[in-house]
């Protein structure tokens, strides 16, 4: 459903219909979902189009020139849709998906969704491009308890237990030597699928950078809430063969790495977004605490 029109935006709105789109006027105008930014739908002579408005304090998260750096390497390679605009404040345009579906859970774990998304993960991982934008888990996961630390947000009270045996987890997985980086999404949520114009688009790039390509595949797996045949289905589909222990051992590792990170992410968001980021991060949180007591150290 969509959200309320942030009354503020209209004259950032028109501003940029006249002097990046390059018409006059427009119609239907109307917001779309979004956790953090704020992006509307607009009409105009020239075609329909999307705006993206970076919401209040993301300028201390995202890095908006590595975002238009994978964003621009997303449309190359074709998994995105064409990008018009890319400004420093993180103002971006881009066209609209017409017919567009956003994914949810339930359409992601239909088998031909599946290998919709392993294919897209495999076009991006084996691109051959390195972007030059880090995405290091851990010490990103540093960088945002130093930010909890500046905002006086709490953390839960066995954080620091949890935390630890999730880096006995990274001791064990990082003796097998350190996974190839390679361009990865990063933040592949069922929003970020969108179904049009006969295919499947990923969007948003925010968090892109170079990581382990098993980071993606663990993460639509929490997302759309994968079981034991739909994980199958994916790594078959992207590794092109039955994958081994090791795999499945790093797979799961990265389940438990999205969380612990994403948990912290929610946190420093809640200074600016209040419940419902608190109810994220913790949702993260327990979901993290139970897929470590299913994890074989």
């Amino acid at each position: 459903m969509a959200k309320e029109i942030v009354e503020r935006d209209l004259i950032l709105i028109d501003d940029i219909v006249k002097n990046v789109i390059g018409v006059d006027s427009y119609s239907n105008l109307f917001k779309l979902e979004g956790l953090t930014n704020r992006s509307y739908s607009v009409n105009t002579e020239k075609g329909q189009f999307v705006i993206r408005i970076p919401g209040e304090g993301t300028e201390e998260l995202i890095n908006r020139d590595n975002e238009r750096i994978s964003t621009e390497l997303a449309c190359k390679i074709g998994i995105d849709e064409e990008l018009l605009y890319f400004g420093e404040d993180g103002i971006k345009v881009t066209g609209y998906i017409s017919n567009a579906i956003t994914m949810t859970p339930e359409l992601l774990r239909e088998p031909v969704h599946i290998k919709q998304v392993a294919k897209i993960f495999k076009i991006l991982h084996t691109s051959n491009v390195d972007t030059g934008v880090p995405f290091e888990v851990f010490d990103m996961a540093k960088g945002y308890e130093d930010l909890l630390m500046t905002n006086n947000v709490g953390l839960y009270d066995d954080y620091h237990d949890i935390k630890q045996i999730v880096m006995t987890i990274k001791e064990k997985v990082d003796k097998n030597g350190k996974a190839k980086r390679v361009p990865c999404h990063n933040d592949p949520l069922c929003g970020n699928w969108v179904e049009g114009n006969g295919r499947m688009y990923l969007i948003d790039w925010e968090y892109a950078g170079m990581n382990d390509g098993m980071w993606d595949l663990a993460d639509i797996s929490i997302e759309a809430v994968y079981g034991p045949k739909e994980d199958e289905i994916l790594l078959k589909e992207y590794f092109g063969y039955e994958p081994s222990e090791k795999d499945m051992y790093k797979f799961n590792a990265n389940k438990i790495y999205l969380d612990y990170l994403w948990t912290l992410w929610g946190l420093t968001r809640v200074p600016f977004d209040g419940e419902e980021l608190a109810d994220y991060a913790l949702n993260r949180y327990n979901r993290l605490k139970e897929n470590l007591k299913k994890f074989s150290l």
